[in-house]
């Protein structure tokens, strides 16, 4: 990859710090930003930003992308070769509490990182999407040509918001923009609200574990580092408008998925089975043949390997 200069909001997020990081050791220039919120611990936040600290090409300013002031002149400033916009208001349940800032970031924040890249002659968006678009399609897997028109939570309706949004300024002004609808990423690193962080800890705690829908759910899970290389192909790659799936193209069962905690924490978990929740899916499953074709993305990391990488990582952090 030709050396950039790089930006990339939300860089304190799980999948930020992990995609600065990866940059950083390939010496481009990386700014970062994020408005550090509290939707979880910031302290988990500023442990990955103290990481990036470490690299003397990275810089860091403390902001929210809805802000349009500060980041027009951030653009103006680093005049960025591509932007890559992870900063987002994350979680399906959270957005029925608080939809109001699912709108703010996601859609309004996400307008602002447009015009900028318009304004200041910026090569390539490439942004976050997420497999929520694709709603309760029953066709599995989930296909880049599938009819999404159906989400089924705000955040989705924000995620696929944004992939009009993308198209509608490629088209209108030749911006580069690649989409990409991440499958339930998980790693060292990862986030508190996500259910295999979730399950560890309850389970260390000999806490029962809350289980949607009597356990019946199926994930394709996918790895973090294999989130990082799809991520760095499509800055490479930069298409002029595309979307692409990355997911680990295999549906996990969610108990065999606890079955592997518990397998390498040597504990059992106990349960507390509840129904489906509101805006959740059952079952998510990525076709990854045009990200293997376009992208050359391919997922090395299964689950059996995966997890005890994260329990290593969640045992030393909360040491």
């Amino acid at each position: 990859m030709p050396k950039e200069k790089i930006l990339v909001t939300g860089c304190a997020g799980f999948i930020g710090m992990h995609l600065c990081e990866s940059l950083l050791k390939e010496d481009n220039e990386v700014f970062g930003i994020d408005n550090l919120n509290s939707y979880y611990d910031p302290a988990l936040k500023k442990s990955r930003l103290n990481r990036l600290k470490n690299y003397p090409n990275f810089k860091f300013s403390i902001f929210d992308i809805f802000d349009l002031e500060p980041t027009d002149q951030l653009f103006k400033d680093f005049n960025p070769d591509k932007v890559v916009n992870l900063a987002a208001q994350a979680g399906v349940r959270y957005s029925l509490k608080n939809p109001h800032i699912y709108v703010k970031t996601n859609i309004s924040g996400f307008l602002n990182i447009l015009e900028c890249s318009r304004k200041y002659n910026t090569q390539g968006v490439i942004y976050a999407s997420s497999s929520s678009v694709y709603g309760g399609n029953k066709k599995i897997p989930f296909n880049e040509k599938d009819f999404v028109d159906n989400p089924i939570s705000i955040y989705a309706a924000s995620k696929k918001s944004n992939e009009l949004m993308a198209k509608t300024y490629s088209h209108l002004y030749d911006i580069n923009t690649t989409g990409l609808r991440f499958f339930t990423v998980y790693g060292p690193w990862g986030r508190p609200d996500m259910a295999m962080y979730i399950f560890t800890q309850k389970i260390l705690n000999n806490e029962p574990i809350p289980v949607f829908n009597h356990g019946k759910m199926e994930r394709d899970f996918t790895y973090i580092d294999d989130i990082i290389e799809g991520i760095k192909s499509a800055i490479n790659k930069n298409y002029k408008c595309e979307i692409f799936n990355l997911g680990n193209n295999k549906s996990e069962d969610l108990m065999y998925m606890i079955s592997l905690i518990e397998r390498t924490l040597n504990q059992k978990a106990s349960f507390n089975f509840f129904g489906m929740q509101p805006g959740d899916v059952s079952n998510t499953y990525a076709d990854i043949e045009k990200a293997k074709k376009l992208l050359n993305f391919e997922p090395k990391t299964s689950i059996n390997k995966g997890i005890p990488e994260f329990i290593s990582w969640y045992k030393k952090y909360n040491e």
